[in-house]
């Protein structure tokens, strides 16, 4: 196949003006035909939310005198759903949502719009993967993490994905030769200690704001946050069952009881 013959849908959950989209939107003009849907604003840790009760509004997006491509008022699941089923004309061959500013591994998955937005990807029968770089800013150097989003991307279309399954991708904050490679991961057991600031504004009224530490409790080299912060590019094939199988048998004694 020639590149022409791929239809790829871009995402995220940053925005449609975030440095991230663009790099990611470069990278997989490398290889088909782009079509960006994104949301008109910041829309971290939103999870897999869709507005059920609010109308979708769709704009175009201009940068630097031509178009870029569709915004829309919702969440990053929103535009995933909204493109596949009423603003592409065909279903895409792939769908790649990020690049994240700030790494989506261990629990993060749980609350991340960019991974969510993969996750909806792979409900609607469609080769799905989330990018994102370990770093928050803005200012954030995607060059590398574009690179590896075109060779992970380009060879996910050579592959054939379970039904099931998406792909998470993690890429360290380091310059291309500094990178060690890649790593098939699995989720680690990393956890948040988080808490909320009592603040007060300038009328001197309370508020709070959410803080907290991300601390990495795994040492398995093959653990997404391990792999990362050792500097490898994470790949983690994630499944939507959160079923705990193991814990099934231990609670069949659960259906005797009775009121």
């Amino acid at each position: 196949m020639n590149k022409r013959e791929y239809n790829i849908l871009v995402t995220n959950d940053d925005g449609i003006d975030a440095p991230g989209l663009l790099a990611l939107t470069q990278a997989m003009e490398r290889i088909g035909k782009v079509h960006i849907v994104a949301p008109d604003r910041q829309q971290s840790a939103v999870g897999h939310a869709l507005s059920i009760s609010n109308p979708l509004r769709v704009m175009p997006f201009w940068k630097n005198g031509k178009k870029f491509g569709l915004s829309v008022n919702g969440t990053p699941s929103d535009c995933v759903k909204l493109a596949v089923s009423a603003l592409l004309e065909s279903k895409p061959d792939l769908i790649v949502s990020g690049i994240n500013h700030g790494q989506n591994t261990s629990v993060n998955v749980i609350y991340s719009g960019t991974v969510s937005a993969a996750t909806e990807g792979m409900l609607l029968g469609i080769p799905s993967i989330a990018f994102s770089l370990a770093n928050f800013s803005y200012k954030a150097d995607f060059s590398s993490a574009e690179e590896y989003a075109y060779l992970i991307a380009k060879n996910v279309l050579r592959t054939k994905i379970p039904s099931d399954t998406l792909i998470n991708v993690n890429i360290p904050d380091l310059p291309l030769e500094q990178i060690k490679g890649i790593k098939i991961t699995r989720q680690s057991n990393s956890i948040w200690e988080d808490y909320y600031e009592k603040r007060e504004d300038p009328f001197g009224r309370e508020y709070y704001w959410f803080s907290g530490n991300y601390k990495i409790i795994d040492n398995d080299i093959e653990a997404d946050d391990v792999a990362l912060s050792n500097g490898f590019v994470s790949i983690t094939p994630l499944r939507l069952n959160m079923t705990n199988d193991k814990f099934i048998k231990k609670l069949k004694n659960f259906e005797k009881l009775r009121l």
